[in-house]
């Protein structure tokens, strides 16, 4: 097979898997729809080596890992996460319920390797499957490695309903008293209006749109005296790839010391990075490789399918809903307790949860879809936005984006 066919056939499956997901409103994820493309591809006519042959080596995956966790660094605002702390603890508590009921429930019923692969994928993203996959793979473990991309990709339609249905439950709640005169009066429209554009912005982030701003300069503290043409693309993707480089480096040198995953320290680094002006926001978007990036690894998380016979699919099928059953029950009685006592419904506290089953866009595109079927007035939709679609941003970034890559981390050093 010629590589532009075979780049001609794994881009088209994840555009069509994207297409589906537009078309359901992401109740059938774009994940789900590629991954099962790609096994009847294995199982048919696809070279095991098709992403390899299009032009996504695994050292090519493994550098835009690197960019894409550092440029996840970048996204962290510490001003506006103090601001959300009650939704910080409460999705804290889901992820912990998660660890302590699978290790305490899953490991009994399978094993302690099944549950150290299982967890990160289970309450993060496409970062966390490929480094709990590839460390599978590196320690011997073929059908760990396949498990933990199918769980990260099934995970979601645990997470899409049971939100939904929290989400209805509590906007019906905020609605009657709304209307019943018991709410204080709700946000004022700019201040709707901000969460919006919030909404917005994160969407572009995800999408690689640039997003206008009007703080660029004082954003890049570091590099204030340098006339903007000097700022090309090749700038952004070398002070990234320094940043990466940085991490790779700390890592190394810990190593006889104390073994710290170099793509934990990315994320610290791209903090770092962000916050003292040596990186701009969103850095890897705006340098337009962002989309690129995430096609690079998207392929490289669905190369580790072409292990995935049917007889193994079928092996693992009882670990993959276990694993999902067990880990809910326990993010939703963590969750709920923790909700109480901070006097948040067990509602809006398991629907924060779940947001580590899927992350953004999916958390923005649920509770939008969701707050437009609850009403058809302006004011009452303005004030279920201001009190919904904050907490879940705030959710699914913690989780997904941070405690993900961290648990990722620490757990591919056990293995």
């Amino acid at each position: 097979m010629s590589q532009l066919l075979a780049l001609v056939l794994v881009v088209f499956i994840l555009f069509v898997g994207d297409a589906v997901s537009v078309r359901t409103k992401a109740w059938i994820p774009s994940v789900f729809i590629s991954a099962i493309l790609f096994l009847i591809g294995y199982w048919t006519f696809f070279p095991k080596e098709i992403v390899a042959i299009a032009g996504i080596p695994s050292t090519v995956a493994t550098m835009l890992m690197y960019l894409l966790i550092t440029n996840m660094g970048t996204l962290l605002s510490i001003r506006e996460l103090k601001q959300q702390w009650k939704t910080i603890i409460i999705a804290l508590s889901g992820v912990l319920g998660i660890v302590i009921f699978l290790f305490a429930i899953g490991t009994f019923i399978f094993d302690y390797q099944t549950m150290l692969v299982a967890i990160p994928p289970l309450v993060g993203g496409v970062v966390s499957a490929v480094i709990m996959s590839d460390g599978a793979k590196a320690a011997g473990l073929a059908s760990l490695s396949v498990f933990a991309i199918v769980i990260y990709v099934m995970q979601g339609f645990a997470g899409y309903p049971l939100t939904s249905v929290m989400l209805k439950k509590e906007g019906r709640r905020l609605l009657q008293q709304y209307r019943s005169g018991q709410l204080p009066e709700h946000r004022t429209t700019a201040g709707t209006a901000n969460v919006q554009a919030k909404g917005r912005s994160a969407a572009a982030a995800v999408s690689g749109e640039q997003v206008p701003s009007s703080r660029t300069s004082s954003e890049l503290r570091m590099f204030r005296w340098l006339p903007a043409q000097y700022n090309t693309e090749f700038f952004k993707f070398f002070r990234l790839a320094l940043v990466a480089y940085i991490a790779y480096l700390v890592s190394t040198l810990l190593s006889p010391v104390v073994s710290i995953s170099p793509f934990v320290l990315c994320l610290l680094f791209g903090i770092i990075g962000a916050s003292t002006g040596f990186l701009e926001k969103q850095a890897l978007q705006k340098a337009n490789g962002f989309g690129f990036a995430i096609l690079g690894l998207m392929l490289f998380i669905f190369d580790g399918l072409k292990q995935a016979t049917p007889q193994m699919m079928m092996q693992i099928l009882p670990q993959l809903v276990g694993t999902i059953v067990i880990g809910v029950i326990g993010m939703y009685v963590f969750s709920m307790l923790i909700g109480r006592l901070l006097k948040v419904s067990k509602e809006m506290a398991f629907s924060v949860s779940l947001t580590a089953l899927y992350g953004f866009p999916a958390d923005y595109i649920i509770t939008s879809e969701v707050i437009k079927s609850l009403t058809e007035d302006e004011q009452e939709r303005e004030m279920l936005t201001s009190r919904m679609l904050p907490p879940m941003l705030v959710g699914g970034f913690i989780t997904v984006t941070i405690v993900s890559v961290v648990l990722a981390g620490i757990f591919v050093e056990l293995l």
